[in-house]
């Protein structure tokens, strides 16, 4: 099979594809055909040797897939070959065929394309977690989301108004403003413009926003902190920005503020059946037709350095996908 194979820290521009033996079916594993594999920030980190998790050599990137099942592994009864699928595999994505565990595969919702399922399983869960597991988001609240249209900013900007928030995107420039605000938030801050802090403060009456969802880090962060309302949480989900910012605890007593955290990947170790509780509800939402992923654009597999390039220097929003 045709695979992106990586057997030295390289940049995303040094990406090739190979031939490489079709990946053989384990105890409790599914086989799967890929026809759409997710994009995701951390898959350029991960191929640099930047990111936390350091695969040995060789490995195929690519973490969240859409496609048909091939094969089942022994002791896998909730599949069959044929079935519709996505999947949060891990590694091997980026491939004509991938294994998942069973655990994390789960049948594509009718109507949803592999493209769709292949942009699901990471920034969705993570953002239904993230708001309401840490951020115990309430109707009628102020919900501010940063890089609001990037992948898991539009998850987060769609699930917040989902449950009934007020939603204040912030972006880069006026098509990604657009793209916020069709995907449901009612206030857009341009961030190339202006400040969002005293932008935040107004649009709120200075109260301030009582949920904050913050992917960025750095600078962001740090201005988070001025424009938080009193008895906010601050949801702390990544670094894009490149730098983990720190924080004065008096800032988080003054204001009787939460800082927290969300690792989605850790509730498979630590809390399963969180995990199934929350692709439940985010099954339930889609069909309700309150949540969809939005694609930016589809890539073929020899193209994937023009993939993640692209996403690196944040020239798309929402998913990037390959189809292999």
């Amino acid at each position: 099979m045709r695979a992106v194979t990586v057997d030295r820290w390289l940049e995303a521009g040094e990406l090739t594809v190979a031939d490489v033996p079709e990946p053989e079916v384990r105890p409790g594993t599914v086989s799967i055909e890929v026809h759409a594999a997710g994009c995701n920030f951390f898959d350029i980190l991960m191929i640099q040797g930047k990111y936390q998790v350091k695969p040995p050599f060789p490995f195929i990137p690519g973490a969240e897939i859409g496609g048909i099942v091939r094969a089942v592994g022994e002791g896998v009864e909730e599949f069959a070959v044929g079935d519709p699928v996505f999947a949060s595999n891990g590694l091997g994505g980026f491939a004509e065929v991938a294994l998942s565990p069973a655990s994390s595969t789960y049948p594509l919702p009718g109507g949803m394309s592999y493209a769709e399922g292949a942009a699901l399983p990471i920034v969705y869960p993570t953002s239904y977690a993230g708001l309401v597991d840490r951020g115990n988001l309430q109707p009628g609240e102020n919900l501010l989301v940063h890089a609001a249209a990037g992948g898991v900013g539009l998850a987060a900007v769609q699930i917040g108004k989902a449950l009934g928030a007020r939603v204040i995107a912030t972006a880069g420039g006026a098509e990604k403003l657009e793209i916020a605000r069709r995907n449901g938030a009612d206030e857009v801050i341009d961030y190339n413009e202006e400040d969002f802090v005293p932008r935040v403060k107004e649009l709120t009456d200075g109260k301030g926003a009582d949920v904050i969802y913050d992917s960025v880090g750095g600078d962001v962060f740090d201005r988070s902190l001025k424009c938080i309302a009193w008895n906010g949480r601050l949801v702390v989900i990544g670094f894009a920005s490149g730098r983990i910012p720190e924080v004065k605890v008096n800032r988080i007593l003054l204001k009787n503020i939460a800082v927290t955290g969300l690792h989605w990947g850790a509730h498979a170790v630590n809390d399963p059946a969180r995990m199934g509780e929350t692709f439940d509800a985010l099954f339930a939402l889609y069909a309700e037709g309150k949540i969809k992923p939005v694609i930016y654009k589809t890539f073929g597999l020899d193209d994937v350095s023009v993939a993640l390039d692209a996403l690196a220097s944040r020239k798309t929003y929402g998913k990037v996908i390959i189809a292999p």
